[in-house]
C-alpha cells in the first residue's frame, strides 16, 4: 500500500454530503428543543461539541455531539475550604434528573419515539437518509471557581449520568486549543488526528484487538500532547512516524506521561475516572506501528 497517498486521503474531512447530514442534525436537536413548551422558557444553550463542531471526524465516524446546558443551574467546584455560602450559591428546586426527563420528552416529541433511545449519559437520536446519528447530552453549568477567593470560575459543562456519576467537561476550551495548536502545526494536528482515526477503523475491519475501544477523543488528546516541532515536515507518512513515536515513547511507562491533559488542559488524560487507561493507549500505538510496518 502507498501509505502516503492513504494519509493524504485520510487526512480529509467527510464529504459535503456527509457535512450537510450533520449540520442537519444539529439544527433538528435545536428546532425539538425550541418547540418545548417547558425548556423555551428556560435559559438554555444548545451547541454542538466534540469531533464535529472541532472538524476533526471522519466518514463513517460522522455522529453528532449537542449539548444542551440550562444556564442558570450549575454543579459548582469550590477551592478548599470554601463552601457555596462563601460564593452566595443556592440550591435550586429543579433537579437534573427532572430537566434531563425534560429534554428527552421535547426529543420524543420532535422526532418520535422510535428515533430517540436514551442512554446511560445521553440520548440518542437515530440517523436517516436527512441526518446522521446524533448524541444529545443535557447538562448544567459547571463552575470551578478560581484558588484566589475571587467571585472568577471557568465555565463548563457538568452532567449526571444515570447511574449517578457527575461528568465534568470543557468543550469551549477544547475548541480553542485545539483550533491554536492547528494554527501552530502548519494545519497538520487536526489532520493527524483524522489519519489515526481511520487507521483505527482499518484495524478494526481488519479484526486487530487493540484498536477496538479506542475512544475518538482518546486519540485527539495523544495527538494534542505531541509537541509542536513534530508536525509539518515534508510528507504526511514522516508526521505520521513522528507522532506514533512520540506518542509510543511516552506512554511506556506512567512517569513520562502522568502530567499529559486533555486538549482543554483542565482534566488529566490518564485518571481513574478516565474510561480509558494508559496501557491501553499504549497498546494500541505499538499495534498501529506494526501494522504500518514501520521501522
Amino acid at each position: 500500500m502507498n501509505w502516503e497517498e492513504t494519509f493524504a486521503s485520510w487526512s480529509k474531512g467527510p464529504g459535503q454530503t456527509e457535512q450537510d447530514r450533520c449540520d442537519n442534525a444539529a439544527n433538528a436537536i435545536k428546532k425539538a428543543i425550541a418547540a418545548s413548551e417547558k425548556l423555551t422558557k428556560l435559559d438554555i444553550t444548545v451547541f454542538a461539541q466534540g469531533s464535529y463542531r472541532a472538524r476533526t471526524n471522519v466518514k463513517a465516524d460522522s455522529d453528532v455531539d449537542v449539548c444542551v446546558r440550562l444556564n442558570s443551574h450549575s454543579f459548582d467546584e469550590y477551592p478548599p475550604s470554601k463552601t457555596k455560602e462563601n460564593y452566595g450559591r443556592v440550591d435550586s428546586a429543579l433537579t437534573f434528573a427532572d430537566y434531563k426527563n425534560w429534554v428527552g420528552d421535547a426529543l420524543i416529541a420532535y422526532f418520535g419515539a422510535g428515533s430517540v433511545t436514551r442512554g446511560n449519559k445521553a440520548f440518542d437520536i437515530h440517523k436517516n437518509s436527512y441526518r446522521v446519528d446524533a448524541d444529545v447530552v443535557p447538562a448544567f453549568q459547571h463552575r470551578r471557581y478560581y484558588q484566589d477567593g475571587s467571585d472568577r470560575y471557568l465555565l463548563g459543562v457538568g452532567f449526571k449520568s444515570d447511574k449517578g456519576d457527575l461528568i465534568k467537561n470543557w468543550p469551549d476550551q477544547t475548541l480553542e486549543n485545539g483550533v491554536k495548536k492547528h494554527d501552530d502545526t502548519s494545519r497538520r494536528y487536526k489532520r493527524m488526528i483524522r489519519i489515526l482515526k481511520r487507521l483505527r477503523n482499518q484495524m478494526q475491519d481488519e479484526k486487530i484487538a487493540a484498536a477496538n475501544d479506542i475512544a475518538s477523543f482518546l486519540i485527539e488528546c495523544l495527538v494534542w500532547n505531541v509537541p509542536n516541532k513534530s508536525f509539518g515536515q515534508d510528507t504526511y507518512t514522516a508526521d505520521v512516524r513522528s507522532v506514533l513515536m512520540h506518542t509510543f515513547n511516552a506512554t511506556l511507562k506512567d512517569e513520562d506521561c502522568k502530567e499529559w491533559g486533555e486538549v482543554n488542559e483542565l482534566k488529566y488524560l490518564f485518571r481513574s475516572s478516565q474510561p480509558w487507561t494508559r496501557e491501553k493507549a499504549h497498546a494500541f500505538l505499538s499495534a498501529a506501528w506494526d501494522y504500518l510496518e514501520f521501522k
